[in-house]
């Protein structure tokens, strides 16, 4: 059942936008709970859908701590369009979260959400020379599907946001060399499952080269041919629904 603050929201908004405002706060408690999330940094936005705006979370608050009605909409020149319902001590949006963002909303209409994150072991293939490497089934979807852009510093010049959607090009998943990680959808929920399999080859590969032993690459004739079969499964399509039951059990507050 409803609780009033949601009761409210959905008088408020949209139909679209509030069903948007609840798959993103979703998606920064699930960032959370599976250690996507870095404190008060790191971003998650999502489109509203028709418009050219976009929602994303107060400089702040923590991950655990994003609901549906206190995530900020800001248009793609970064104004508050709507301020959200919650304050952090900081009554702003962050610099580099509206950078990073608003470059590839503006220039991939196909894309409704991007998540942007500093995991550990994302961070750490985000230094190696060679990115991520074809090693088990999780890093299948990705081969020869990851852009990559040169760290040039903290995100805070708009010149940049050109670079960054060019390096992404039509890609869903860009490794920030010596940054992070970033993943991007038509869904919420197919940006998020493409981080979370993004982050598990990041873990895995690190804990296969720290071993010190042989490792084996797979062939790109056989990479090729299991990549084709994920089209079977669809990022988000089946998973997507049994984690929303699992945050629904855990911190049904999300939706508030």
């Amino acid at each position: 059942m409803a609780n009033a603050t949601e009761r409210q929201g959905k008088l408020k908004y949209s139909a679209s936008e509030w069903q948007s405002r609840v798959d993103l706060a979703a998606c920064y408690r699930l960032a959370d709970m599976f250690g996507f999330s870095d404190i008060i940094w790191n971003h998650i936005t999502a489109k509203v859908p028709g418009t050219e705006t976009f929602l994303i979370n107060r400089f702040g608050l923590r991950h655990d701590e994003i609901t549906a009605s206190n995530l900020v909409l800001l248009d793609l020149d970064g104004n508050v369009i709507d301020p959200g319902s919650a304050r952090s001590e900081f009554d702003d949006v962050n610099l580099t979260g509206f950078i990073i963002h608003s470059a590839i909303h503006a220039a991939r209409p196909d894309v409704s959400c991007v998540l942007h994150s500093h995991s550990e072991y994302g961070l750490a293939v985000s230094a190696l020379e060679d990115g991520l490497l074809p090693l088990v089934q999780d890093s299948m979807p990705y081969f020869e599907q990851v852009a990559y852009h040169d760290y040039e510093g903290l995100s805070t010049s708009l010149d940049e946001r050109q670079r960054l959607a060019t390096d992404l090009g039509d890609k869903h998943v860009m490794i920030l060399r010596n940054h992070g990680l970033l993943t991007c959808g038509a869904t919420v929920a197919e940006a998020f499952m493409l981080m979370y399999y993004l982050e598990r080859s990041c873990k895995v590969q690190i804990q296969v080269m720290s071993s010190g032993a042989k490792y084996r690459v797979v062939p790109a004739d056989v990479c090729h041919s299991a990549a084709s079969q994920y089209v079977l499964f669809p990022h988000g399509k089946y998973e997507w629904p049994a984690l929303l039951r699992l945050l629904d059990a855990r911190a049904p507050d999300y939706r508030d």
